[in-house]
């Protein structure tokens, strides 16, 4: 029982640490990106052994698994986007009326 509650315990602590670097480390894009994938990871450890315990069915795993992946592309391509116009991903450097 100690075991189960530690697969469920450090995902959560995981989750929490991607929260908070999300929330703190805002200076950056690629920063943002790195910390939303970190919490889309923990998520995914999360869903897993909850579904590992009940004994479920992990086609729904392999499902979040896929939009996560799409996710980050999307994010890595806006990325690109941003530095090829901006120069740079520094939150500082943007300019409202810029847009």
């Amino acid at each position: 029982m100690v075991i189960l509650s530690l697969w469920v315990c450090i995902p959560l602590v995981s989750l929490c640490c991607g929260a908070l670097a999300f929330v703190m480390k805002r200076k950056h894009l690629l920063n943002l990106l790195l910390s939303l994938e970190f919490i889309m990871v923990s998520i995914f450890w999360f869903m897993l052994s909850v579904v590992g315990f009940l004994g479920g069915d992990s086609f729904f795993l392999m499902f979040f698994l896929t939009l996560a992946a799409c996710e980050g592309a999307l994010g890595l391509a806006l990325l690109v986007s941003i530095v090829r116009s901006h120069g740079s991903d520094n939150f500082n450097s943007f300019s409202i009326l810029g847009c």
